[in-house]
């Protein structure tokens, strides 16, 4: 029998022997008068006398995260998963059962206790326990009691069990619900209205990406998780909801990595009479006040590097970053008249060694070269602006520069965190890149835009100059909290099925 059997069996002998000394060991409910972080909020800086002066009585309730025996004394370290407080048990401060059933505790059990708070001759924190309760069985073992639980896989497959015994884990989705809370307050301080679309859609639209695929069996119809709200949300503006916004969890059946997972979640937000240059200018207000709202400041230090979210942000040309990190690789100048031809683009990339598919154009080989040469050294926020017409089917063209969108992408961190654009709203240049994109999906890219008949027809009743943006919630919240992966930031993260 291995060890963690035989623990297994020895808990299992201890609830039996509970239950024999007429203990419920799953009650109803539990009256407490506070919890262990408001303890310790409450008095933590208070001494020894003062404690003894005014005598503080307390009932409060916890898991069990270490049990200590000293001869005649004991202790239980109470958790509620933000604090830690010890009780200090007594034979003869408790019942016979009370005092039984702390014999019968074990380690990650949940507890009741009630006393008085005092410190111990170590200046500990503690209560004097005169009634302990049983509330809840902690059937399996928990991780070693003071080294909290360090394996990753585990920490992701069971967040119960992570949340239960690391405080930091904790913290880290308390920073993101404090996000949504202030990306929300922002919003709505400057007159936008939240809307909810749907999360099943015929057309998986808004985005360049593979969906997953259902089908509704009363409708008899295929349906898609959405890859992105973003054609419901301008078909809001196109009704007279000038500023409209949603925080929204999307789909996307692609690869999973540190910084993707295919169950994640976004805020769009879309703003009549508007351009992509407002929405820089908005964003540079919003994240600074959204991480001073969340984590009380604007500075954060991330792998050796000190960032700054503080206003204003660079600014770099997608084509121009693309042509000068080209020429410093390959030691010979770069042009950006080269990286508009598809024949010399795709000779640059073939010269740089970077992989490119035979049917892209130029603008998708430049993106490609950017992203492969430059994003790694967008350390500092930075929004990089002006992306090639190919690879932005919803994006409004540059007057001046039919190849070129008004659309940027803000980096931090290294990571794209935010990506906007002025809307396309000529709704036959629209049904021409629609086109376009289905010539693309039958040379086999799965990830081009499928035509969307409806969201023409919308735009063809008038979308006023408009200008969109979304941003990525979860790598948002990665940057606030100095998290390596996506996962870490994800409560229940998708994983590979564990036999």
């Amino acid at each position: 029998m291995s060890t963690e059997e035989e623990q297994i069996q020895q808990r299992r002998a201890n609830l039996a022997e509970l239950e024999r000394l007429g203990v419920n060991p799953y009650p109803h409910r539990f009256e407490r008068t506070a919890a262990v972080t408001e303890l310790v909020a409450a008095h933590g800086d208070k001494t020894g006398t003062d404690l003894e002066a005014h005598k503080v009585e307390t009932i409060t309730s916890g898991r069990v995260l270490g049990i200590r025996n000293f001869g005649k004394a004991s202790f239980l370290v109470l958790s509620d998963g933000r604090s830690r407080i010890q009780a200090y048990i007594k034979k003869d401060s408790l019942s016979e059962r009370d005092f039984g059933i702390f014999k019968l505790v074990d380690f990650g059990d949940v507890v009741g206790v009630e006393g008085h708070l005092f410190r111990t001759r170590t200046n500990e924190l503690t209560i004097w326990a005169r009634r302990v309760e049983f509330l809840a069985k902690c059937h399996l073992p928990m991780p070693e009691k003071w080294h909290g639980l360090t394996d990753v896989e585990i920490r992701y497959r069971q967040r119960y069990l992570d949340l239960a015994v690391n405080p930091e884990a904790r913290e880290v989705f308390q920073v993101r619900s404090r996000v949504l809370a202030a990306l929300r307050q922002f919003l709505d301080s400057r007159g936008y209205l939240e809307v909810e679309t749907p999360m099943m859609q015929p057309i998986a639209g808004g985005a360049m990406a593979r969906p997953f695929k259902t089908h509704h069996n009363a409708l008899d119809v295929d349906l898609f998780l959405r890859i992105a709200p973003e054609l419901y949300l301008k078909r809001l503006v196109v009704g007279g909801l000038e500023r409209v916004y949603e925080i929204n969890r999307n789909f996307r059946n692609e690869g999973i990595s540190t910084r993707h997972n295919p169950e994640f979640t976004m805020l769009e937000f879309y703003q009549a009479y508007s351009d992509y240059q407002d929405l820089m200018t908005m964003t540079e207000e919003m994240v600074p006040f959204v991480a001073m709202s969340a984590t009380g400041r604007d500075t954060f230090e991330i792998d050796g590097d000190t960032i700054s979210l503080r206003a204003p942000f660079a600014r770099l040309s997608l084509r121009h970053a693309a042509a000068a990190a080209a020429s410093t690789t390959l030691g010979a100048p770069v042009t950006e008249s080269e990286l508009r031809d598809q024949a010399s683009a795709r000779t640059i990339a073939g010269r740089l060694g970077i992989a490119v598919d035979p049917k892209s154009g130029a603008g998708k080989i430049t993106t490609t070269i950017f992203e492969t040469l430059v994003e790694e050294s967008l350390v500092q926020p930075t929004f990089v602006y002006d992306f090639p017409t190919e690879v932005s089917p919803l994006s409004k063209q540059r007057p001046d520069d039919p190849d070129t969108v008004e659309r940027f992408e803000l980096y931090i961190g290294k990571m794209e965190i935010a990506n906007a654009f002025s809307e396309l709203n000529d709704p036959v240049e629209q049904r021409k890149r629609f086109e376009q994109q289905l010539a693309e999906r039958a040379k086999g890219d799965q990830e081009a835009h499928a035509m969307d008949e409806d969201y023409v027809r919308a735009l063809e009743y008038g979308l006023p100059p408009t200008a969109g943006e979304g941003v990525g919630v979860d790598r948002l919240v990665m940057l606030l909290t100095n998290s390596k992966s996506i996962r870490d930031v994800i409560l229940f993260p998708h994983m590979k099925t564990k036999n």
